[in-house]
């Protein structure tokens, strides 16, 4: 028996159809901010980063926010609940490898690249537009157990870029929360409510990339919400900085 003969434009469509290749996944690039909630020319950056994650304004990229708030202004008036000297010092790394004389919020690095006063959006996605295109292989980070004050997590790196002679690369976790806010009582940003993007809880190494890593356990605090919270795996350079893989999930869903 026949089938009834297929319109014109139906053999168009399934040969569309047919013919079309799958979409690449976007390329995942880490936005690392580095902020201050003491510093006042800082709050417009958190919006900047913010509205990055919320938008992805950049075809092909897929955009991993890391809000980094350093102690150093902590001294001159108010103490940021969210500050580190570990961020603080790996904002120097970062001065050191872009040759910058001083250390200054805020500022914003994608993926250990290229640097650049955090406020600037437009420099902002000149660095995503280009980071698009650069070599970068994949990190798979699974959660394979969870207990209300940790996560224990797989991670499998694949197709690494080749290193620069000498240069080693490290497997990097960190726990970002989102909606986090704080009411200002003194200094730059006294009387201002603050809204903060992508805050980094916690940020370790936890291996080189050559060698196997088969579990990390990462410690979440009771006072962190679990609903807000990313775990986000990336490998990085010792020595160059760059990122070369990196991956988020949101641990609120994750399922072993």
């Amino acid at each position: 028996m026949r089938r009834p003969a297929l319109p014109l434009t139906g053999f168009l469509l399934l040969a569309v159809l047919a013919g079309a290749p799958h979409a690449a996944p976007p390329t995942p690039v880490i936005v690392e901010l580095f902020t201050s909630e003491e510093c006042s020319d800082c709050p417009p950056a958190d919006v900047v980063l913010q509205k990055l994650i919320d938008t992805q304004p950049v075809g092909g990229v897929e955009i991993i926010g890391l809000g980094q708030h350093v102690d150093y202004w902590d001294r001159l008036g108010w103490k940021d609940r969210f500050s580190s000297a570990a961020l603080t010092e790996r904002q120097r790394t970062y001065s050191a490898r872009f040759g910058n004389d001083s250390i200054y919020t805020p500022q914003m690095v994608v993926n250990g690249r290229a640097e650049f006063v955090g406020s600037d959006a437009a420099a902002a996605r000149r660095a995503l537009e280009k980071s698009r295109n650069a070599p970068h292989g994949t990190i798979r980070a699974v959660i394979d157990s969870q207990t209300p004050a940790a996560v224990v997590v797989s991670v499998q790196v694949d197709d690494l870029p080749p290193l620069a002679k000498g240069d080693r690369a490290d497997v990097v976790l960190a726990v970002t929360e989102d909606r986090l806010q704080s009411d200002v009582k003194r200094g730059e940003n006294q009387g201002h409510v603050l809204s903060h993007a992508a805050v980094v809880r916690y940020m370790a190494t936890i291996g080189d990339a050559g060698s196997t890593i088969p579990h990390a356990e990462v410690p979440l605090a009771s006072d962190w919400q679990r609903e807000h919270l990313k775990l986000v795996a990336f490998v990085q350079e010792r020595l160059g900085r760059a990122i070369l893989a990196s991956a988020a999930v949101p641990i609120a869903n994750a399922r072993p």
